[in-house]
């Protein structure tokens, strides 16, 4: 059973309230910021609603995968984060922007949800992106993804699940597709997937007598001419050549169209004998945002200088939801990249406390300093203030940069205390998050999909078990 509680209009007292929805970089570092400059203003009330109780840093999801941190080093609890926040853990059903109010719930089940109306005199619309499957037939359902916590998960389990299977005698028929994996899109997200799942099979590989590297096949597929095209056209070759030289069989200007249990389909007509499809070929702005009756532009929303949403004043949007334009370059707008959110969320709690108190806001502008991705073993490339680098150099600025913007110097001494066990000893190949799940039978209808920021359902237990 529903139950409905209303927690009161703060615009009719002397309170505010401001409601954050999102705890992605845009959302988390939104209210880290208001919870500073609002520090002596006990009569504002700050929330954030977040599907999970924790902030994940998704630049280092793919070392989750590989086996180079544990789960926890790369999230942080939101209350640990946020002192003065209340945080509210849940997911957004409504926005309602005519009546100012949002619509949350939260329980375990659709059975016992409750539901809350919150009132608000300042949104902050910061849901993120999910994943697009373009309406691409069972790949919801067959592919996985690389966006949250669960999938990186659920992507070293099934590694070590299938070669698990491989190395058994019974499975000579099927060993081709078992040890074939194919990653989709070759932007950063998926080529340092690939390169951390290349660099984990294969290393695992020493602990299956029945197995050999000759019999592993991993196969990045990308729509375009050149991996990583944000980098240039001799930074993308450059990933190209030595992904290649690790095994990495890639295929350019192609597109994945269908999928089976055991066969993946490319737009040239060929076919791939796996069993296990990595999507990182498309994202899209949270659905919620569709119902809005404000003006977007690629279903982001779009806003004005300021970050707030035209047309809806106190309404204001960061991330990869919000379509915000370039001051400098009319016309175009920022890119959805987390440098651009984490600089967002800050200029909008500016500009929230500045309109509480009154004050001309400040535009929003931020040139992107530098991109870098890691290609495993040691090696990477990078473009910093126009310059570029690669090999050991670039994949050391990648290590060094992130582990700085890494949340929390716990944290920050966990992961580098990792890495250094990292080159001491072999990769864990123990399948325990995988283990069966005894979750109450309806947890299994929950999809994984969900993203730090939005608010699909996952597991009630994320980071231990996977269904």
């Amino acid at each position: 059973m529903k139950c409905s509680v209303n927690n009161g209009s703060m615009s009719s007292s002397a309170r505010k309230r401001i409601v954050i929805l999102g705890g992605g970089f845009g959302g988390v570092y939104a209210a880290l910021h208001l919870e500073k400059l609002l520090a002596r203003q006990p009569e504002v009330e700050i929330c954030l609603i977040s599907r999970d109780n924790f902030f994940l840093f998704t630049p280092m999801l793919h070392e989750i995968a590989a086996s180079d941190l544990e789960i926890t080093n790369i999230v942080n609890p939101l209350r640990k984060l946020l002192r003065r926040v209340k945080v509210i853990v849940g997911e957004v059903e409504r926005i309602d922007l005519p009546n100012r109010r949002v619509v949350v719930s939260h329980g375990h089940g659709s059975g016992d949800n409750h539901s809350h109306r919150l009132e608000y005199d300042h949104l902050v619309l910061a849901l993120g992106s999910v994943t697009n499957f373009f309406n691409l037939p069972g790949f919801a359902e067959l592919a996985l993804t690389m966006k949250s916590l669960p999938d990186a998960v659920q992507l070293r389990a099934r590694i070590i699940r299938r070669l698990e299977e491989a190395n058994s005698e019974c499975s000579l028929g099927d060993r081709q597709a078992l040890l074939t994996f194919v990653v989709a899109g070759g932007g950063f997200a998926g080529v340092e997937t690939v390169a951390a799942l290349n660099d984990f099979a294969r290393e695992a590989l020493r602990f299956y007598p029945n197995l050999s590297e000759q019999m592993l096949r991993v196969v990045l597929v990308h729509p375009g001419a050149v991996i990583l095209p944000e980098l240039g056209e001799s930074l993308g070759r450059y990933a190209q050549q030595v992904l290649a030289q690790r095994g990495v069989e890639i295929r350019l200007q192609t597109r994945v169209t269908s999928m089976a249990e055991n066969e993946v389909v490319l737009t040239d007509d060929s076919s791939i004998p796996a069993s296990t499809l990595v999507w990182t070929a498309g994202t899209m702005p949270n659905p919620l945002l569709s119902s809005l009756p404000c003006p977007k532009e690629c279903g982001r929303v779009q806003v004005n200088e300021f970050l707030e949403i035209r047309g809806w004043p106190g309404v204001w949007a960061v991330g990869d939801c919000a379509f915000v334009p370039d001051i400098n370059h009319p016309g175009n707008s920022h890119p959805p990249t987390a440098q651009h959110a984490i600089r967002e969320g800050r200029v909008v709690a500016q500009n929230i406390a500045l309109a509480l108190a009154g004050r001309p806001l400040n535009l929003f502008s931020f040139k992107t300093i530098g991109l870098l991705a890691s290609l495993g073993r040691r090696t990477g490339v990078a473009r910093i203030f126009g310059f570029n680098f690669s090999g050991f150099f670039a994949w050391w600025l990648w290590r060094t940069i992130y582990l700085s913007k890494l949340p929390g110097l716990d944290k920050k001494v966990r992961v580098a205390f990792d890495w250094t066990l990292d080159l001491l000893f072999r990769k864990d190949v123990c399948a325990v998050h995988d283990l069966p799940a005894r979750a109450h039978p309806r947890d299994h209808s929950r999809q994984m999909d969900g993203r730090n920021g939005n608010y699909g359902r996952t597991a009630a237990v994320e980071t231990t078990r996977l269904n």
